[in-house]
């Protein structure tokens, strides 16, 4: 149905945006090698470089967010914001009118605005996808002018005004999680069967859980009743050193330390128990592999997103959500105790995570948008 159909999508900023785009264009390709897609975004984000390297064409305009900094160089920015965000839209209707394409799809990011808002009044067919269950000012916006709203979470849906109902499709998971096999991960990983602790804060570290989870392991590493793998983020890289330490990691070996954790698959499937931020990408790989998690928001996310991402599973009982502020190495430790004695508990919430999964959400999306061409 798309063959020969030339489809645009705007979208940049972080790998949460972009990501997900990537997997709907990927399955696109596949499904319909005929279709046309090309990508917009900026110079200067991720997008410039993980667009093209999954060999797409890209095309770029310039745009930045409003900067919510009450100074001088806070209200300079916002006014070359203004700047940029009238010039956008002249750069966006210059790339649609050469690319003519058939529908425009936004998965978040300020470049959809623009995009997204010149095409609806160009009567092009529109729509876009909300990742979080509570949305970004850009898609609250959008809601209102394109054709079709798809969302990760139904939740979003009761923040919105659509101009046509939402379809919740779910976030596109990548294939290695999906196929991810417990018991033959935790065998590679030579693991017997004690439980896996599984604890990160993105790539960058997030330096509140690194604290908390360097508490849980120097104050019960020395039972040796579970495996711990953290993986500290760029930021946290000297919390290695510090924890070696208090604990002599040579004769631990169920203390496993990381800066980063590129075989997420693996570990993922392997553990037994997830210690995060609550980045919409992240919980869909937590529902997909159905694992109980201990979640802590960003707090300064955008309108506070993570916390209600993170809401979304606790009040499921498939997850045990700690605002940042409470959460301590004190509270971690008492937390992981209470869980690891009831293992009935442990396996509830991972069959409450199991059951919000949707792993068709690429297919989902796909449908959506042959039915508004």
């Amino acid at each position: 149905m798309l063959n020969g159909k030339k489809i645009l999508f705007a979208t940049g900023g972080t790998g949460g945006h972009i990501n997900p785009a990537l997997a709907v264009a990927g399955y696109i390709r596949e499904k319909y090698p005929k279709s046309i897609i090309l990508f917009v975004g900026t110079a200067d984000r991720m997008e410039a470089q993980l667009v093209p390297a999954a060999g797409f064409d890209f095309k770029t305009i310039e745009i930045q967010g409003f900067s919510r900094e009450m100074s001088f160089s806070g209200l300079k920015h916002n006014i070359g914001t203004v700047k940029k965000l009238i010039r956008s839209e002249g750069q966006a209707k210059k790339i649609i009118k050469e690319f003519k394409p058939d529908v425009v799809i936004g998965f978040g990011g300020y470049v959809s605005g623009p995009v997204l808002s010149v095409s609806a009044r160009m009567g092009i067919p529109t729509a876009v996808h909300e990742q979080n269950a509570f949305p970004g000012v850009t898609n609250k916006s959008l809601a209102k002018k394109v054709d079709c709203v798809m969302l990760t979470s139904k939740e979003a849906e009761k923040l919105l005004k659509p101009k046509n109902p939402c379809v919740v499709t779910g976030l596109p998971i990548r294939g290695e999680i999906i196929n991810a096999n417990k018991e033959f991960a935790r065998a590679e990983m030579k693991l017997d069967s004690r439980p896996l602790i599984l604890s990160m804060g993105g790539s960058l570290g997030a330096k509140a859980i690194n604290e908390a989870v360097k508490y849980l392991i120097t104050n019960r590493y020395d039972k040796k009743d579970c495996y711990y793998l953290h993986a500290t983020g760029k930021a946290g890289a000297s919390l290695i050193e510090e924890i070696g330490k208090d604990v002599d990691l040579a004769s631990n070996p169920q203390v496993m330390l990381r800066e980063y954790i590129n075989d997420m698959d693996r570990c993922l499937a392997a553990a037994d128990l997830v210690v995060c931020r609550a980045g919409a990408s992240s919980l869909s790989e937590i529902q997909a592999l159905g694992k109980p998690s201990i979640l802590v928001p960003y707090p300064y996310a955008a309108e506070n997103h993570q916390y209600y991402n993170a809401k979304t599973m606790a009040d499921r009982n498939a997850a045990i959500l700690i605002e940042e502020k409470d959460f301590t190495g004190e509270r971690l430790l008492n937390e992981v105790e209470q869980l690891l004695s009831d293992p009935q508990r442990l396996a509830e919430m991972g069959k409450n995570a199991k059951k919000m999964a949707i792993l068709d959400a690429s297919e989902r999306i796909t449908d959506c948008i042959c039915k508004i061409v």
